[in-house]
C-alpha cells in the first residue's frame, strides 16, 4: 500500500484559500451514529463548585471564594468630597434664590410707594377723587343723554333710556322723605344730582340720583352694613322721591306714582346711588315693590309684570358704572 504524500510545509506568505491535505494519522475517527459514548466520561472533581479550594491556588476544603475589588474612584475620601461639593452647590443656589426673592419683593414695594396706586394711600386718593366728581365732571358724563341697557329688561331684553330732564344740583332737604333723610344723616349731604329718563316707548319714567356725602370710607361702610342688616332698601317708607319735570312725560311723576326703587351705598366712594321708577301716564301705585323683588323670577305683581323693577335697577347700575369710570379717569390724571 503506497504511503500518502507528506503535507507541504506552511509558508507564512501564502495567501491561497485552498485546503491543505491532512495527514492520515491526524484525521479524526468518524463519529459514531450512536448518541451514547462507548467510553463513559467522568467529570473532573476539580472543576466542581463543591471542590475544595485554598488560597495558594490549589483545591482545599470549603466552597470557592469569589471576591470583587472596590472601585478605585469611590473610596471614603472621595465620597466625602463629592457630598461636600454637592452641599456647597445647593447652599449657593438657595442663597441666590433668597437674594433674588428679596430683591423682587423690595422692588414691588418701592414701586407701589412711588406710584401711590396701591395700599391705603391709593384707596384714600381714589375715595377723595370720587367725592369731587359732582363739580369736576360734565353732567353728560354722569347722566348721558342716552343710556343703553343690553340685557337689562325682563328676560334679558335690551333697554334704551333717554334723558328728559336734569335737576339743578342742590342739597337734600326736599329730595327724600323724612325717614330716609334721617337714615342718611350720619353720612351727610354734600351735593345731590338727579336726572329723569324715559324708556323707548315712553311708557315708564325713572329718576336716578347720585348723593355725594361728606363721609369717609368707614362711615360709608357702616351705612352699607346697616342697609344690609336691617334690609332698609326694601322698606316702602324709605323710598327716594322722583324728580318730576314740567312739560315732559314725567310731569305727573310724584310720590304717589312711585312703583319700584333701588338704593346702593358705595363703600369705595362717598356716594349713594338710587333710582325710582313709575308709569308715565301718572297712575298711582298702591303697593310699590323693591326692584330686587320685582325682578325675581315668577313675580306676578303689576309692577313686576310691567318690568318697572328692571327699569330702576338697570338704569341705576349703568349710571353707577359710568361714575366708577369717571373716578378711575380722575384718579389717573397727573396732579
Amino acid at each position: 500500500m503506497p504511503r500518502p504524500a507528506a503535507a507541504p510545509a506552511e509558508n507564512p506568505a501564502e495567501t491561497t484559500r485552498r485546503l491543505r491535505p491532512v495527514a492520515a494519522e491526524t484525521r479524526r475517527a468518524p463519529t459514531s451514529a450512536s448518541l451514547e459514548s462507548p467510553t463513559p466520561v467522568t467529570p473532573n472533581p476539580a472543576h466542581s463548585w463543591s471542590a475544595p479550594y485554598t488560597s495558594g491556588g490549589t483545591f482545599g476544603s470549603g466552597r470557592p471564594v469569589v471576591s470583587f475589588g472596590e472601585p478605585e474612584a469611590f473610596d471614603d475620601d472621595a465620597r466625602v468630597g463629592l457630598s461636600g461639593a454637592l452641599v456647597r452647590r445647593r447652599t449657593l443656589a438657595a442663597a441666590v434664590c433668597l437674594v433674588l426673592g428679596i430683591g423682587l419683593i423690595g422692588g414691588a414695594v418701592t414701586g407701589s410707594w412711588l406710584v401711590g396706586g396701591s395700599g391705603e394711600a391709593g384707596e384714600r386718593g381714589t375715595f377723595a377723587a370720587a367725592g369731587s366728581l359732582w363739580h369736576s365732571v360734565p353732567v353728560d358724563q354722569l347722566f348721558p343723554p342716552t343710556v343703553q341697557g343690553r340685557g337689562a329688561g325682563p328676560g334679558d331684553a335690551d333697554r334704551t333710556w333717554t334723558r328728559i330732564a336734569v335737576a339743578p344740583d342742590s342739597g337734600c332737604a326736599d329730595a327724600f322723605d323724612p325717614l330716609l333723610r334721617k337714615v342718611l344723616t350720619p353720612v351727610g349731604c354734600q351735593r345731590l344730582l338727579r336726572a329723569t329718563y324715559t324708556d323707548a316707548t315712553q311708557s315708564y319714567v325713572t329718576t336716578v340720583g347720585l348723593l355725594f356725602t361728606k363721609a369717609d370710607a368707614t362711615a360709608m361702610r357702616s351705612l352699607d352694613a346697616r342697609f344690609e342688616k336691617e334690609r332698609l332698601g326694601r322698606r316702602t317708607d324709605l323710598m327716594p322721591r322722583p324728580y318730576a319735570a314740567k312739560d315732559t312725560v314725567a310731569a305727573g311723576f310724584g310720590d304717589e306714582q312711585r312703583a319700584s326703587w333701588t338704593v346702593s351705598v358705595l363703600t369705595d366712594a362717598p356716594v349713594v346711588v338710587y333710582a325710582v321708577s313709575g308709569w308715565a301716564d301718572g297712575r298711582t301705585v298702591d303697593e310699590p315693590q323693591p326692584a330686587a323683588e320685582a325682578m325675581r323670577s315668577g313675580a306676578t305683581t303689576a309692577v313686576a309684570q310691567a318690568g318697572l323693577g328692571h327699569e330702576a335697577k338697570g338704569l341705576a347700575d349703568r349710571v353707577e358704572r359710568g361714575l366708577r369710570k369717571s373716578v378711575t379717569s380722575s384718579s389717573e390724571q397727573p396732579s
